[in-house]
């Protein structure tokens, strides 16, 4: 019986590659949307893979929801939280709404889907958590005050659960994509990603979704069982940690 893995935000951009990637790799996976579901509908019906809708920054609805994943797919040996949302303004122009909604999606939202499964995870003493922050996690960014702290934030909660996790058999580490050609990053208009975003990135390039799928892929297998608490940094040279 193949590990059941759960992606956030699993059916587009990195996290339609990751939930690709790791379906190819032999996980029977769960692509997790919040709310296009047109998308989702064809990702499903492009790979075979099961969307189940619900928005991470809301903790019942992640626990009915991962209750279900579980009921119907099996217990969650793989949590990959990816789902993340942007809500850009200079700081002195940011609102209180702007700033909730980021902190509540992209940091709270990895509690709130870890917490539920967690106790699974050290019952069966095993599981892997991976968390995909941000390089402007590490490095901070204008205009993304709440996106950066969340990004940060996630580390943070990274290292800490890792050393809770590893006695149990749990690995918990982070990913922090640099420039990746999604579709939304791909929308920018050519001249600026040619002027000013590429010539920052040393390997002269955007990255792929599926370079950040691979080390998905790493990091969920059994041969990644002494890492933990890491932070593979995936940016093509341009952010060194």
């Amino acid at each position: 019986m193949s590990k059941v893995a759960v992606v956030t935000g699993g059916t587009r951009g990195i996290g339609a590659a990751i939930s690709v990637a790791l379906k190819a790799a032999g996980y029977t996976v769960a692509a997790n949307y919040a709310g296009n579901d047109e998308a989702a509908a064809q990702f499903t019906a492009k790979t075979g893979i099961k969307a189940y809708k619900w928005s991470v920054a809301d903790y019942d609805a992640c626990t009915a929801g991962l209750a279900k994943v579980e009921a119907e797919l099996g217990p969650i040996a793989v949590l990959v939280n990816n789902a993340g949302i942007t809500r850009d303004a200079m700081f002195h122009k940011m609102t209180p709404q702007q700033w909730k909604e980021v902190i509540d999606t992209n940091l709270s939202g990895v509690f709130n889907m870890t917490h539920p499964i967690w106790g699974g995870m050290r019952d069966r003493k095993f599981g892997r958590v991976i968390n995909i922050s941000s390089i402007n996690g590490q490095k901070g960014q204008a205009g993304q005050a709440n996106y950066s702290a969340a990004k940060a934030g996630d580390l943070g909660m990274t290292k800490a659960l890792a050393q809770e996790g590893a006695r149990a058999g749990i690995t918990v580490n982070a990913i922090c994509p640099g420039y990746i050609g999604t579709e939304m990053v791909r929308a920018i208009d050519e001249k600026v990603l040619k002027e000013r975003i590429i010539p920052q990135i040393p390997v002269g390039r955007l990255g792929e979704p599926e370079e950040i799928a691979r080390c998905v892929v790493f990091l969920a297998s059994d041969d990644a069982g002494f890492i933990t608490g890491s932070t593979i940094s995936a940016n093509g040279g341009q952010y060194f940690v």
